[in-house]
Protein backbone atom coordinates (compact mmCIF):
# COMPACT_ATOMS: atom_id res chain seq x y z
CA UNK A 1 0.00 0.00 0.00
CA UNK A 2 1.81 3.73 -1.02
CA UNK A 3 0.73 6.59 1.16
CA UNK A 4 -1.89 8.39 -0.14
CA UNK A 5 -1.38 11.54 1.88
CA UNK A 6 1.73 12.94 3.81
CA UNK A 7 1.29 14.99 6.82
CA UNK A 8 4.18 17.74 7.36
CA UNK A 9 3.87 19.27 10.24
CA UNK A 10 5.13 18.95 13.56
CA UNK A 11 4.40 16.93 16.55
CA UNK A 12 1.93 19.03 18.40
CA UNK A 13 0.16 20.93 15.74
CA UNK A 14 -2.86 18.85 15.86
CA UNK A 15 -0.93 15.49 14.68
CA UNK A 16 -3.14 13.47 16.54
CA UNK A 17 -6.79 14.71 15.61
CA UNK A 18 -5.33 14.46 11.82
CA UNK A 19 -4.28 11.12 12.25
CA UNK A 20 -8.42 10.33 13.16
CA UNK A 21 -9.62 12.99 11.13
CA UNK A 22 -7.63 10.94 8.34
CA UNK A 23 -9.02 7.47 9.38
CA UNK A 24 -12.35 8.93 9.42
CA UNK A 25 -12.19 10.12 6.10
CA UNK A 26 -10.70 6.53 4.48
CA UNK A 27 -7.17 7.08 4.55
CA UNK A 28 -6.24 4.93 7.41
CA UNK A 29 -4.62 3.81 9.15
CA UNK A 30 -2.61 6.35 9.82
CA UNK A 31 0.62 6.32 10.80
CA UNK A 32 1.76 8.43 14.00
CA UNK A 33 4.91 8.57 16.70
CA UNK A 34 2.20 6.02 18.32
CA UNK A 35 3.03 3.25 16.07
CA UNK A 36 6.98 3.85 16.67
CA UNK A 37 5.98 2.47 20.11
CA UNK A 38 3.61 0.02 19.45
CA UNK A 39 4.80 -1.80 16.44
CA UNK A 40 8.39 -3.73 17.83
CA UNK A 41 11.66 -3.01 15.36
CA UNK A 42 10.11 0.81 14.35
CA UNK A 43 12.97 2.06 16.39
CA UNK A 44 15.71 0.17 14.30
CA UNK A 45 13.82 1.55 11.00
CA UNK A 46 13.95 4.92 12.23
CA UNK A 47 17.41 5.08 13.10
CA UNK A 48 17.99 3.39 9.96
CA UNK A 49 16.50 6.68 8.23
CA UNK A 50 18.35 8.66 10.05
CA UNK A 51 21.35 7.38 9.29
CA UNK A 52 20.82 7.71 5.29
CA UNK A 53 19.23 4.06 5.18
CA UNK A 54 15.25 4.48 4.84
CA UNK A 55 12.90 1.36 3.79
CA UNK A 56 9.84 3.71 3.33
CA UNK A 57 7.83 0.44 2.55
CA UNK A 58 8.85 -1.58 5.55
CA UNK A 59 8.29 1.50 7.71
CA UNK A 60 4.85 2.44 6.45
CA UNK A 61 3.55 -1.20 5.28
CA UNK A 62 -0.22 -1.09 5.69
CA UNK A 63 -0.86 2.71 6.13
CA UNK A 64 -2.35 4.54 3.37
CA UNK A 65 -1.39 8.24 5.56
CA UNK A 66 1.40 9.35 8.14
CA UNK A 67 1.47 12.79 10.76
CA UNK A 68 3.93 13.43 13.48
CA UNK A 69 7.10 12.97 14.08
CA UNK A 70 9.11 11.26 13.17
CA UNK A 71 8.12 11.26 9.76
CA UNK A 72 7.16 14.45 9.15
CA UNK A 73 11.00 15.23 9.40
CA UNK A 74 11.49 13.44 6.17
CA UNK A 75 8.55 15.08 3.99
CA UNK A 76 11.28 15.82 1.20
CA UNK A 77 12.46 12.57 0.63
CA UNK A 78 8.71 11.09 1.47
CA UNK A 79 6.87 13.28 -0.92
CA UNK A 80 9.58 12.38 -3.50
CA UNK A 81 9.26 8.57 -2.58
CA UNK A 82 5.09 8.77 -3.11
CA UNK A 83 4.82 10.90 -5.86
CA UNK A 84 1.08 10.86 -5.91
CA UNK A 85 0.56 11.25 -2.12
CA UNK A 86 -0.95 14.69 -1.17
CA UNK A 87 0.36 16.75 1.48
CA UNK A 88 -0.79 18.54 4.61
CA UNK A 89 0.89 20.77 6.84
CA UNK A 90 -0.73 21.07 9.96
CA UNK A 91 0.16 24.55 11.72
CA UNK A 92 -0.68 26.38 14.68
CA UNK A 93 0.74 29.77 16.47
CA UNK A 94 4.91 28.98 16.44
CA UNK A 95 4.74 30.23 20.07
CA UNK A 96 2.14 28.11 21.45
CA UNK A 97 3.99 25.57 19.63
CA UNK A 98 6.96 26.25 21.54
CA UNK A 99 5.28 26.31 25.04
CA UNK A 100 3.36 22.92 24.30
CA UNK A 101 6.39 21.16 23.26
CA UNK A 102 7.83 21.99 26.40
CA UNK A 103 5.18 20.78 28.05
CA UNK A 104 4.51 17.53 26.40
CA UNK A 105 6.70 16.04 24.23
CA UNK A 106 9.73 17.34 24.33
CA UNK A 107 9.65 18.05 28.39
CA UNK A 108 12.23 17.91 30.80
CA UNK A 109 10.45 15.31 32.96
CA UNK A 110 9.53 13.49 29.84
CA UNK A 111 12.99 13.00 28.71
CA UNK A 112 13.96 12.08 32.47
CA UNK A 113 11.83 9.38 32.06
CA UNK A 114 12.63 7.98 28.75
CA UNK A 115 16.46 8.37 29.69
CA UNK A 116 18.65 5.03 28.93
CA UNK A 117 16.02 3.69 26.59
CA UNK A 118 15.81 2.57 22.68
CA UNK A 119 13.46 4.84 22.16
CA UNK A 120 15.07 7.96 23.54
CA UNK A 121 18.39 7.03 21.12
CA UNK A 122 15.45 7.43 18.55
CA UNK A 123 14.35 10.56 19.25
CA UNK A 124 18.22 12.09 19.49
CA UNK A 125 18.88 10.54 15.86
CA UNK A 126 15.91 12.46 14.43
CA UNK A 127 14.12 14.85 16.41
CA UNK A 128 17.08 16.22 18.70
CA UNK A 129 19.20 15.88 15.30
CA UNK A 130 16.60 18.27 13.79
CA UNK A 131 16.69 20.86 16.14
CA UNK A 132 20.39 20.60 16.29
CA UNK A 133 20.33 19.11 19.81
CA UNK A 134 18.67 22.10 21.67
CA UNK A 135 15.29 20.71 22.06
CA UNK A 136 14.76 23.08 25.08
CA UNK A 137 15.94 26.09 23.48
CA UNK A 138 13.28 28.95 22.55
CA UNK A 139 15.21 30.50 19.77
CA UNK A 140 16.24 26.96 17.83
CA UNK A 141 12.66 25.70 17.95
CA UNK A 142 10.53 28.52 16.35
CA UNK A 143 13.29 29.04 13.97
CA UNK A 144 13.05 25.22 13.04
CA UNK A 145 9.90 25.78 13.04
CA UNK A 146 9.31 28.57 10.89
CA UNK A 147 11.93 27.52 8.20
CA UNK A 148 10.07 24.36 7.97
CA UNK A 149 6.59 25.95 7.41
CA UNK A 150 8.01 28.20 4.54
CA UNK A 151 10.13 25.00 3.16
CA UNK A 152 7.29 23.13 2.76
CA UNK A 153 4.91 25.99 1.39
CA UNK A 154 7.58 26.68 -1.20
CA UNK A 155 8.19 23.22 -2.18
CA UNK A 156 4.18 22.42 -3.26
CA UNK A 157 1.75 24.03 -4.81
CA UNK A 158 -2.16 24.30 -3.88
CA UNK A 159 -3.34 21.30 -6.04
CA UNK A 160 -0.52 19.03 -3.95
CA UNK A 161 -0.23 20.55 -0.47
CA UNK A 162 -3.15 21.76 1.89
CA UNK A 163 -1.85 24.76 5.29
CA UNK A 164 -4.20 23.45 7.80
CA UNK A 165 -5.09 23.96 11.45
CA UNK A 166 -7.04 21.84 13.18
CA UNK A 167 -9.71 24.28 14.38
CA UNK A 168 -10.53 25.14 10.47
CA UNK A 169 -12.25 21.46 10.73
CA UNK A 170 -13.16 19.04 8.28
CA UNK A 171 -14.34 21.65 5.28
CA UNK A 172 -10.96 22.74 3.96
CA UNK A 173 -9.16 18.87 4.35
CA UNK A 174 -12.71 17.53 2.80
CA UNK A 175 -12.68 19.70 -0.21
CA UNK A 176 -8.92 19.23 -0.41
CA UNK A 177 -8.84 15.10 -0.06
CA UNK A 178 -12.08 15.14 -2.47
CA UNK A 179 -14.10 13.39 0.00
CA UNK A 180 -17.69 13.97 1.82
CA UNK A 181 -17.81 16.13 4.45
CA UNK A 182 -18.88 13.46 7.99
CA UNK A 183 -21.58 14.16 10.02
CA UNK A 184 -19.46 13.45 13.18
CA UNK A 185 -17.61 16.31 14.66
CA UNK A 186 -14.09 16.81 13.85
CA UNK A 187 -11.75 15.25 16.48
CA UNK A 188 -10.08 16.94 19.11
CA UNK A 189 -7.32 14.57 20.79
CA UNK A 190 -4.13 14.89 22.38
CA UNK A 191 -4.96 17.23 25.09
CA UNK A 192 -2.25 17.54 28.24
CA UNK A 193 -4.15 16.18 30.21
CA UNK A 194 -4.37 12.84 28.00
CA UNK A 195 -0.47 12.93 27.71
CA UNK A 196 -0.41 12.77 31.05
CA UNK A 197 -2.21 9.47 31.03
CA UNK A 198 0.22 8.64 28.13
CA UNK A 199 2.83 9.03 30.84
CA UNK A 200 1.03 6.69 33.23
CA UNK A 201 1.34 3.97 30.51
CA UNK A 202 4.69 4.17 29.62
CA UNK A 203 5.52 3.52 33.23
CA UNK A 204 4.00 0.31 32.78
CA UNK A 205 5.94 -3.15 32.28
CA UNK A 206 4.57 -2.56 28.96
CA UNK A 207 4.78 0.77 28.19
CA UNK A 208 8.43 -0.19 29.21
CA UNK A 209 8.81 -2.79 26.77
CA UNK A 210 7.52 -0.32 24.44
CA UNK A 211 9.91 1.92 24.61
CA UNK A 212 12.86 -0.39 24.64
CA UNK A 213 11.55 -1.09 21.06
CA UNK A 214 10.00 -4.72 21.51
CA UNK A 215 6.54 -2.59 20.05
CA UNK A 216 3.13 -3.57 21.78
CA UNK A 217 1.33 -7.17 22.50
CA UNK A 218 -1.30 -7.81 19.88
CA UNK A 219 -4.16 -8.46 22.10
CA UNK A 220 -3.48 -4.81 23.18
CA UNK A 221 -2.83 -3.75 19.92
CA UNK A 222 -6.14 -4.51 19.10
CA UNK A 223 -7.98 -3.11 21.89
CA UNK A 224 -6.08 0.68 21.14
CA UNK A 225 -6.50 0.40 18.02
CA UNK A 226 -8.76 -2.69 16.63
CA UNK A 227 -8.16 -5.48 14.80
CA UNK A 228 -6.19 -5.06 11.96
Amino acid sequence: MALKVIGAGFGRTGTASLKLALEQLGFGPCYHMSEVLSNGGHMDLWNAAAGGSPDWDEIFKGYASTTDFPASIYWRELAEYYPDAKIILSLRDAERWFDSTQETILSRKMMAMLEGTPWRAMLRNTIDALFDGNIHDHDTLIRVFNDHTAAVKAAFGPDRLLVFEAKQGWAPLCAFLGVDVPEAEFPRVNSKEELQGMIAMLESDMGRDMMAGKGMPKAAREQVFGKE
